[in-house]
């Protein structure tokens, strides 16, 4: 695959990273960065810095990516967006709202949306608009 070519594979690269991101940090079944150091804190081991390193990179990444490219106009509307549409879903599909569990998930695959339409975005315009960002410019 071409440097400049942009489809559903990359598209779907990002969305896993930012789902694996998101999802190992905080889930609700119990299985996350968080469930496994909140009971020893402040006595992690290298392990849990490690990986508490490694999914700091990656927050970083992703954020940094969808503010650079969204700005804080963009990603109030992604917000909006991913609200509505999974508003939409809830309202659609019948699902309770009253369970903490659900609402998790809610508000973490909206973040999910967010963030890999955010890391996306310059390339989706480019596809669309043919314009390109100035910092993807070859030098």
């Amino acid at each position: 695959m071409a440097a400049n070519t942009f489809g559903w594979n990359a598209f779907l690269v990002r969305f896993v990273f930012a789902l694996v991101v998101v999802f190992a940090t905080y889930n609700p079944e119990g299985y996350s960065y968080f469930h496994w150091i909140k009971d020893v804190f402040p006595s992690v081991t290298v392990y849990m810095a490690f990986a508490g390193v490694v999914l700091l990179i990656g927050w970083v990444m992703l954020i940094r990516a969808t503010l650079g490219s969204l700005g804080m106009f963009g990603i109030i509307l992604a917000v909006a967006f991913f609200g509505l549409l999974i508003w939409l879903i809830v309202d659609v599909l019948g699902l309770s709202t009253n369970s903490t569990r659900v609402i998790s998930y809610i508000v973490e695959i909206m973040l999910v949306g967010v963030l890999s339409a955010g890391v996306s975005w310059s390339h989706i315009r480019r596809r669309v608009s043919g314009q390109v960002d100035t910092d993807e410019l070859e030098r």
